[in-house]
């Protein structure tokens, strides 16, 4: 299957995608916002500290609703699937980058967005209960 990016990319870019995984979407935004514009290094470190609780992730736009104040920070939460997945993600388009011939340790993110996918449907009599998913597309790109 073809994916089509929303992002254009050039020739010291590599680029992954994640597709229907099993995350919140609203959950997966505001990861993506934490880590976007930041190293591939960093980025798995700083998701890997929100996995073991060490470190939580800043609620910016869906923080209504209860979303509590953490140390060093305004709302924020421990998404801590949502982390793990994206980990996959970015660690797969840093295969994607090596197998280029690009430099790994100079890698920053270029463009990381979450976007819905479609709704599964749970197995069963009960109707109109759906699944959670996620699309994770992830640009890296080389820095000079």
């Amino acid at each position: 299957m073809d994916y089509k990016y929303s992002a254009k990319t050039e020739q010291n870019e590599a680029k992954a995608v994640g597709m229907a995984m099993p995350i919140s979407f609203k959950q997966s935004v505001e990861v993506c916002s934490h880590i976007r514009g930041r190293g591939v290094q960093d980025s798995i470190s700083r998701l890997n500290r929100v996995v073991q609780g060490l470190a939580a992730v800043p609620y910016r736009r869906y923080n209504r609703g209860g979303v509590g104040h953490r140390p060093g920070m305004a709302a924020g939460r421990y998404p801590q699937k949502t982390c793990a997945e994206i980990i996959k993600v970015l660690e797969d388009a840093q295969a994607n980058a090596q197998h280029k011939g690009l430099d790994t340790n100079k890698l920053v993110i270029k463009h990381i967005s979450a976007q819905k996918a479609a709704k599964q449907s749970h197995y069963g009599r009960k109707r109109r209960t759906t699944m959670k998913r996620t699309h994770i597309e992830v640009v890296v790109k080389e820095k000079k």
